[in-house]
């Protein structure tokens, strides 16, 4: 049995191919400090992709609680540039479904950062799907 008092408790998903692609996850709870709304910073390792050679990658959805008592954002980053943002009001989640789905090229990193007030500290859930495809 796990211990959930762990401030990272992620379980690993194998994923299985399908006729669009391989399905990729980014996800776990994670712990955070704010450095301020205009600093978004990365989360954690357990929430970047590297697209292997020869693939392309989109983000399919995203998944995400915020238990502090703040508004916090996430940024979904391509190789440091923001792409996408999300925000999440405190003590409330957020369930996206991309109408729009950019290709990642192979090579490029999908990082997830968070932005939040300065000094808050709280804890998110996030779950982010990816669906890798190739040959590019």
């Amino acid at each position: 049995m796990k211990d959930s008092r762990t401030p990272n408790h992620q379980h690993s998903v194998e994923p299985s191919a399908t006729a669009l692609g391989t399905p990729r996850f980014l996800q776990g709870v994670f712990p955070f400090v704010g450095r301020g709304m205009f600093d978004p910073t990365p989360l954690d390792d357990a929430l970047t992709y590297t697209v292997p050679e020869g693939r392309t990658a989109q983000l399919i959805y995203f998944r995400a609680g915020n238990h502090s008592e703040d508004l916090i954002y996430f940024s979904v980053m391509v190789d440091g540039v923001p792409v996408r943002y999300f925000p999440v009001g405190p003590k409330a989640d957020v369930h996206v479904t991309l109408a729009i789905l950019e290709s990642v090229a192979a090579g490029k990193r999908l990082e997830i950062c968070i932005a939040a007030p300065r000094g808050l500290a709280g804890a998110v859930v996030v779950d982010a799907g990816l669906l890798e495809k190739g040959p590019a």
